[in-house]
């Protein structure tokens, strides 16, 4: 029985957008997720039909300075690009130091970070605290944008406090204007507070209002895009020039192929178990030469964990994996469930 064709309910005007000068084709992107938008899920993500990723969040000091995160974090490749690459931290001098390596390293966009909402961060205040803090978030992206030679953006929330009335949508008004006036090159905006973490929905709407009101600036929603429709139906519902793809990217990274399949009025793809063991094969060979023989399986066991999601067998799938510890365990367990 061949597979339905897919429709969103809405007319598709998909356009190609920019960055800056940095010219993107499917306007539908790999969000940096930390822990997870390395360059091996890149690799794959991008030959699935993604045009642009950001690497996953990374702590400005560990760009300037050594650390045993960078090398892995800060992986790139010919075929990588165009790549943005994601910046936290508070202090403009480190964070503009960190944005001008970023540049020397490749990267074709730095974003800095205002928005996340775990608590190691925001102790530190650090990513979503910054929305409390709106002069020091325009000031930090004044710093960076004065040293970059290419294209800024930010990515914040709709606004800290989940309580309507404690700071309303004030600061990210601020922090948003200030950002444009000060040269950012665009924004990702996830339309939910920080204090709802990534509970609750997310506010398209509140995406349609900062839309209209930067109709010339480049605008990324965020939140609640877990199917291909869901990201198409941003961008005509919202009028965002790109909607970002995050934990509805994990574990199917057919998703972009699938956007595309929706765009071309084909039949979804839909990934049978020799090309989710292709697929799989291949991340792990990426996973283990970015990690090394000793980490790369640690690594894959979370993969392996969510690629079981699309598994006839799931629950006995997931329990395989987690008792994998090298190469040659998932190797073993890969030839098992994908015959």
């Amino acid at each position: 029985m061949p597979n339905p064709v897919y429709t969103v309910g809405v007319n598709l005007d998909i356009k190609p957008f920019r960055i800056g000068d940095v010219a993107i084709g499917l306007p539908v992107v790999l969000a940096p997720l930390a822990g997870y938008s390395d360059l091996a899920f890149r690799t794959i993500c991008r030959q699935m039909g993604c045009d642009y990723c950001t690497a996953e969040m990374v702590l400005d000091r560990c760009v300037t300075m050594r650390s045993k995160q960078r090398p892995a974090i800060l992986a790139t490749g010919e075929d990588d690009h165009p790549l943005g690459g994601q910046l936290i931290g508070n202090d403009p001098a480190e964070m503009s130091r960190a944005g001008e390596s970023l540049c020397r390293r490749g990267f074709d966009v730095v974003d800095l970070n205002f928005a996340c909402p775990v608590n190691k961060a925001m102790k530190r205040s650090r990513g979503g605290r910054l929305m409390n803090q709106p002069d020091l978030a325009v000031e930090i992206v004044r710093a960076v944008v004065a040293v970059c030679d290419r294209p800024v953006t930010l990515k914040v929330r709709q606004k800290f406090f989940d309580e309507p009335g404690l700071d309303s949508e004030e600061h990210f008004w601020k922090i948003a204007e200030g950002a444009r006036q000060a040269g950012a090159a665009g924004i990702t905006v996830h339309a939910r507070s920080v204090e709802q973490k990534y509970t609750g929905q997310a506010d398209w709407d509140f995406l349609k209002r900062v839309k209209a009101r930067f109709p010339d600036w480049t605008v990324i929603g965020s939140g609640d895009v877990w199917t291909p429709c869901d990201a198409l139906r941003m961008l005509s519902e919202t009028g965002v020039d790109a909607a970002s793809v995050a934990r509805g990217a994990i574990g199917n990274p057919w998703f972009f192929r699938q956007v595309r399949d929706i765009i071309a009025g084909r039949e979804l793809y839909q990934p049978d178990l020799a090309e989710q063991r292709r697929v799989l094969l291949a991340h792990t060979a990426g996973a283990v030469e970015l990690y090394g023989p000793l980490k790369g399986p640690r690594i894959m066991r979370k993969w392996g964990i969510k690629y079981a999601r699309m598994h006839p067998h799931p629950k006995q799938l997931r329990m395989a994996f987690v008792a994998t510890k090298t190469p040659q365990d998932i190797q073993t367990v890969i030839d098992q469930y994908y015959p």
